[in-house]
C-alpha cells in the first residue's frame, strides 16, 4: 500500500489536474447513462472485495463503522433479537453481517436491486455461517415491495433511500410491511453537514475548478457516490421527517453521524469563509458552528455529519 500511496504521489506530480480529471471520465465512461440497477451491480460499497475469513469481515465490518463516529449508536445491529428484521438496500452485506452477529434474529431477509450485490453478501454471510439469511432480488420497475402486509418487526435501511426517485411510495411501502409495534431506522444523507457546505460548496470547487460552475448538490453527488450514480439527494432532517409523517409514521430525528473525512477537512472552514465567492448558506453554516467537548462541529445543536439517522414508527 506504501508503494501505491507513493505512485499516486508521483503521479499527481507530473500530470496536469485538468488531464487526470479527463482520465477519471474515460474510466468512469462505462457508468455513465446507467439505471440504478446497473450502475449498483457495477460499483458498490465494498469496491466488490472478497473476504477471507469470518475474522476479516468483522474486522472490516467494525473499521467502516469507525469511520463515522457515533453511527452504531444511531443505527444499532444489536437490537434484532427475535424480530423478523429486513435490511432494505443490503448492498454486498455488510450490516446483514452485523445483525447476524450481533442479534439473533427469528428471520432476517436482505433486499438489494443488484444481483452482484447480494451474490457478495451470499459468500460473505457463508463465511460467518449465516446460512439461514434470505436475500431477495429487488425489481426496480416495481415499487412495490415483494413483502406481506404487516410482516416485518424492523426495517433497516442505511444510505439507501436517498438514492430513489420516488422515495415517499418506499416509504409508504414501509408502512404496509411493518407490523403496528414495528419500526424503521433510517439514514439518509443530511443537508446540514461539513460535506455539503465545505467540502461540496467549496473545497471540492478548489480542487476541480473546471467544475465550480455546477450547483453544490451536483458536487455533493459527484463527491459521495460517484459522479455517474444516478440519483444522489440530501435532505435537512425537518424535511425527511416530514416526507416520513405523510408516509404514515411518526418520525424521529435520532441525530447525526460525522465522518473522519469531515473532521479533517474542518481546519479549513475559515478559509472557505474568507472567499466571497462562498454562496450565503454554507457561509451562514460554516458560521453558526460549535463544537462540544470532543470538538465535534454541531449546527443548531446537533452533529453536522453527513449521515442523519431517523427512527420512523407506525402513526396509530
Amino acid at each position: 500500500m506504501q508503494y501505491l500511496g507513493a505512485l499516486r504521489d508521483v503521479t499527481k506530480r507530473i500530470i496536469p489536474a485538468p488531464l487526470r480529471q479527463l482520465l477519471r471520465q474515460v474510466a468512469g465512461y462505462r457508468l455513465r447513462g446507467l439505471s440504478s440497477a446497473q450502475y449498483w451491480t457495477r460499483h458498490n460499497v465494498t469496491a466488490h472485495r472478497a473476504f477471507a475469513s469470518a475474522k476479516e469481515s468483522l474486522y472490516y465490518f467494525n473499521w467502516r463503522n469507525a469511520q463515522y463516529p457515533g453511527y452504531i449508536d444511531l443505527m444499532p445491529v444489536n437490537g434484532g433479537n427475535g424480530k423478523v428484521v429486513l435490511d432494505y438496500g443490503c448492498g454486498p452485506g455488510n450490516d446483514l453481517v452485523g445483525f447476524s452477529t450481533q442479534s439473533q434474529p427469528a428471520r432476517l431477509i436482505g433486499a438489494d436491486v443488484s444481483p452482484s450485490s447480494l451474490s457478495e453478501a451470499r459468500a460473505r454471510l457463508d463465511i460467518h455461517g449465516a446460512h439461514s439469511v434470505e436475500l431477495v432480488q429487488l425489481d426496480p420497475g416495481d415499487s412495490t415491495l415483494p413483502f406481506d402486509t404487516s410482516s416485518i418487526d424492523l426495517i433497516h435501511s442505511a444510505g439507501v433511500l436517498h438514492h430513489l426517485p420516488h422515495m415517499e411510495y418506499t416509504l409508504r411501502e414501509f408502512r404496509r410491511i411493518l407490523r403496528d409495534d414495528g419500526y424503521a431506522q433510517i439514514m439518509v444523507y443530511n443537508y446540514d453537514s461539513i460535506w455539503m457546505h465545505l467540502y461540496a460548496g467549496f473545497l471540492y470547487r478548489k480542487r476541480v475548478p473546471w467544475q465550480a460552475k455546477l450547483a453544490k448538490q451536483e458536487l455533493f453527488k459527484a463527491t459521495t457516490d460517484g459522479e455517474y450514480c444516478p440519483i444522489v439527494n440530501s435532505f435537512r432532517p425537518a424535511d425527511f421527517c416530514a416526507i416520513a409523517e405523510r408516509a404514515g409514521f411518526d418520525a424521529d430525528f435520532r441525530g447525526a453521524a460525522i465522518s473522519l473525512n469531515e473532521m479533517s477537512w474542518l481546519p479549513q472552514r475559515f478559509e472557505a469563509l474568507k472567499d466571497p465567492a462562498l454562496d450565503r448558506d454554507s457561509r451562514d453554516f460554516l458560521a453558526d458552528l460549535t463544537f462540544d467537548t470532543r470538538q465535534t462541529p454541531l449546527h443548531r445543536g446537533q452533529v453536522a455529519g453527513i449521515n442523519a439517522c431517523f427512527r420512523l414508527t407506525p402513526k396509530r
